[in-house]
């Protein structure tokens, strides 16, 4: 939010969580637009640290740091996070079923490696710090979602705790993303591929916002150059009926409704209505606001006077609600680009 142009080139970058589908997108993006010091990479799995080597090579990018580790080991992380100047936190347990059946496991990864990443960074004089969260940690009603809110929690009264060392955190929240990996896209071709006559529909007024994965890296990167320290950004997305999806994928499939699953919402809330008074209208994406800000209480203040609008405190941003809806046109496009 203070609208300071961040440039990559000549520093060092930490993508927790970096060998995912998000990890891979934003690598790609960094290394085409900036030349940065050092882009260090991540993860707990070997494998996948090695086969990302393949595509982004030491002898080609020779900034290219892969880096094994767990968020969940505190020492590992303060190491990982020497004279690093920027941290995108992607690593997450994010398989809602698995979360509920394993919740310790989630906790210790999506809080304690929270809390984990939070102290490491302030320890090193991390400048930026940008967390990756999801609409299920509004309002959630299942595990993942609320260790995310937790998170989202976390990383806003992280400001506070900075001190001397300056180090900012905010929070990108977004929707699904459009071809990930464990999404509705894929799961839907992976059934067609296999014979399927028709595809199972947890309920036919489902809805979901949804972004690309382009568009998600983007808005990341973007919220870098915006941040002022305590914000949750949230891009406006169009919204999509799961009905449309499978239609899209399969014009005129049967559908085979199979009831909404434990721990998932009909719809999805990215601004919940009491949120609604914290929340800025900023042209193309929302903020929601930190109750409390004394770290920088005028940046703040003086932006939204000047560029934003303040919503009303009944506001609420949720998909079935939206007033922007993708049309079939687009809906395919993104099926498309997402192959």
């Amino acid at each position: 939010m203070t609208h300071e142009t961040v440039s990559f080139t000549g520093k060092s970058i930490l993508i927790t969580g970096g060998t995912g589908s998000f990890g891979q997108e934003i690598v790609q993006s960094i290394l085409k637009n900036f030349k940065p010091k050092r882009l260090v990479i991540f993860s707990r799995d070997e494998l996948k640290q090695y086969e990302m080597e393949q595509r982004f090579s030491l002898s080609e990018y020779p900034c290219m740091r892969y880096f094994i580790g767990d968020v969940r080991d505190r020492d590992r992380l303060f190491r990982a996070c020497a004279d690093i100047d920027f941290v995108i936190h992607a690593a997450a347990m994010k398989h809602v079923t698995a979360a509920e059946y394993n919740p310790t496991e989630c906790i210790a990864t999506n809080i304690m490696g929270a809390i984990n990443l939070i102290d490491a960074c302030i320890e090193n004089n991390v400048k930026r710090v940008v967390a990756l969260s999801t609409d299920k940690a509004a309002n959630p009603i299942n595990l993942y979602g609320a260790t995310k809110l937790c998170s989202d929690k976390l990383f806003v009264a992280a400001n506070n705790l900075s001190g001397k060392q300056k180090s900012r955190f905010a929070v990108v929240r977004y929707g699904n993303v459009i071809g990930s990996r464990g999404s509705v896209i894929p799961f839907f071709k992976k059934l067609v591929a296999e014979g399927a006559k028709s595809l199972p529909i947890t309920d036919d007024k489902m809805t979901r916002f949804v972004i690309s994965l382009d568009e998600g890296v983007k808005f990341v990167m973007s919220s870098f150059d915006r941040m002022a320290g305590g914000e949750i950004f949230i891009p406006k997305l169009p919204s999509v009926k799961v009905t449309d999806i499978a239609e899209a994928i399969i014009p005129g499939v049967k559908h085979e409704i199979v009831g909404v699953r434990p721990g998932e919402k009909l719809h999805e809330t990215m601004v919940p209505e009491e949120e609604g008074r914290n929340c800025v209208d900023l042209g193309d994406y929302y903020v929601i606001l930190p109750t409390h800000h004394w770290w920088n209480i005028r940046d703040l203040s003086d932006h939204v006077a000047k560029d934003g609008t303040r919503m009303d405190e009944n506001f609420e941003y949720s998909s079935n609600t939206n007033d922007d809806w993708l049309t079939n046109e687009q809906l395919n496009a993104m099926i498309e680009a997402s192959d």
